[in-house]
C-alpha cells in the first residue's frame, strides 16, 4: 500500500505531479487546498500568511482523511515544516513524501501566472521562510521543478519500487 504526500512551496507543480502519481497508481488523489478552512482561505486570500494555529486543524483532517483510505492514495499538501510532516506520519505510519524543489523565482513566476487561484504571488516567499527541508528525513524522495512531468513521475514510481509498501492499516 502506498500512502504519499506530494509536498513542496506554492507553485512547485504539487498538483500536476500528484494527478499523475494517483493516476499511475490507480488510487484517489487528495488536493490538500480543497480542505483549508475557510478563515485560512481568506486570510491567504488577503495575502496573509497561515501560522501553525491555522495549518494543525488542517493537516489533522487531512491526516485522517489518509488514514481512513483504504489502499493507496496521494496527497498534495505543502508540509513546509518537519513538525506538519511528523502530524502527518502519526495519523499515517509509513507515510510517504516526495518533495518537489523549485527556487524562488520560479515559484514566484508559476504562481504568478495562475488565475483564479486563492494563493496570491506575496505570500510565496513566506512559504519558503517557513520551509524546513526534507532533506535526509525517511521516507523522502527529491523531484526537481524543473525536470519534465514525465521524468518526475519516471523517478517517483521507481522509488516507490525500490522502497517496500507499507501494510494497509486503514480502519475502512
Amino acid at each position: 500500500m502506498h500512502k504519499i504526500v506530494v509536498m513542496g512551496v506554492a507553485g512547485c507543480g504539487k498538483s500536476t505531479l500528484g494527478a499523475r502519481i494517483a493516476s499511475a497508481l490507480a488510487c484517489p488523489l487528495i488536493e490538500g487546498d480543497d480542505y483549508h478552512l475557510q478563515a485560512s482561505q481568506e486570510k491567504m486570500r488577503d495575502g496573509i500568511p497561515l501560522d501553525d494555529s491555522d495549518r494543525f486543524p488542517w493537516l489533522d483532517r487531512l491526516g485522517q482523511m489518509l488514514a481512513w483510505r483504504a489502499g493507496d492514495a496521494v496527497l498534495t499538501c505543502s508540509a513546509l515544516k518537519r513538525e506538519y510532516r511528523d502530524r502527518l506520519r502519526a495519523a499515517v505510519p509509513g507515510l510517504r513524501f516526495v518533495y518537489v524543489e523549485i527556487d524562488v523565482v520560479t515559484a514566484v513566476q508559476r504562481v504568478g501566472a495562475r488565475s483564479g487561484h486563492l494563493f496570491p504571488t506575496s505570500l510565496v516567499t513566506s512559504q519558503f521562510a517557513t520551509l524546513e527541508l526534507p532533506i535526509g528525513e525517511a521516507g523522502v524522495v527529491p523531484v526537481a521543478a524543473e525536470l519534465p512531468a514525465s521524468a518526475q513521475l519516471d523517478a517517483v514510481l521507481e522509488w516507490l519500487a525500490a522502497t517496500p509498501a507499507v501494510p494497509n492499516r486503514s480502519f475502512a
